[in-house]
């Protein structure tokens, strides 16, 4: 097992100071949210912590696992940024008196600790176990593929709080369940319960909390079974599927499938010449 950036930590790698950590396995790299006493709540920091770990990829990495230690996945945003104090970097109190393009510049940092688990060339898969609440959802939905506990369950009650979901998680979810469910969703804030994530098709498989590690590397078995082009080109395009239109779609499929071919070909052609 190899690993990934610096300050080696017991289980794997740290990264920065925002309790996130990596362990790499060959094509497999797993980012753990290492903060069980505080249900891997999370601050500015760990986004930044997780972007810098999705700046590091290189091309040998196919599927990324992504967990929460302890007994849930995360808890969303740490309580000390809830408060009013403008003194305190990131919370709501200094967000809310920037002005408003540098507000929005310092979310879209935020976001981009989630946005590269779709990144090409990955897969990304979230191990969910517990509660999955507010950013945690978020972090969770940016994934590909969630394997949850039967315990489990998702929940953006930012609305509740007078805010709104802004880390990614509107169109990651409208995207898995549809506008109307979105929107019930959002607005209501309520648990999304293991049995109705699968049902609805936030969640790939749910299984028994002491499943849940087998069911994953069960996937990610499978996920790396193909050859890498053949997965690379295939998620690029069930990624493009949901917002392209269909004559788009297409040619996106026959532009991929030639590339395909003529890697194919050129194998092929090489072991002939080799025979």
């Amino acid at each position: 097992m190899s690993e990934l950036a610096s300050s080696p930590g017991e289980h794997g790698t740290a990264v920065g100071d925002g309790w996130v950590r990596t362990a790499r396995d060959g094509a497999v790299l797993t980012v753990t949210l290492d903060r069980p006493d505080q249900l891997n709540a999370q601050t500015p920091a760990t986004w930044t912590a997780l972007a810098a770990v999705g700046a590091s990829l290189d091309d040998d990495v196919r599927v990324v696992v992504l967990r929460g230690e302890g007994r849930s996945f995360s808890a969303g945003l740490d309580r000390s940024l809830f408060g009013a104090d403008p003194s305190t970097p990131g919370g709501l109190g200094e967000l809310g008196r920037m002005p408003a393009e540098q507000a929005q510049e310092r979310i879209r940092g935020y976001q981009a600790g989630f946005r590269w688990l779709r990144s090409p060339g990955i897969v990304s898969v979230a191990a969910v176990q517990g509660h999955a609440i507010g950013a945690g959802a978020q972090l969770a939905l940016a994934c590909d593929m969630r394997v949850m506990t039967d315990d489990a369950s998702l929940r953006l009650p930012e609305v509740t709080l007078g805010l709104v979901p802004d880390l990614t998680g509107t169109s990651t979810l409208a995207e898995l369940v549809g506008y109307a469910r979105a929107m019930e969703i959002c607005l209501t804030g309520r648990p999304v319960p293991a049995a109705e994530a699968l049902a609805t098709g936030i969640a790939n498989a749910v299984v028994p909390r002491e499943g849940l590690d087998a069911a994953v590397a069960q996937l990610v078995a499978v996920l790396t079974a193909s050859p890498v082009g053949a997965v690379r080109e295939t998620a690029a395009l069930v990624r493009s599927a949901v917002r392209n239109d269909p004559a788009t779609q297409d040619a996106a499929e026959r532009a991929a499938q030639t590339r395909r071919l003529a890697e194919l070909a050129a194998s092929l052609g090489g072991s002939a010449a080799e025979a």
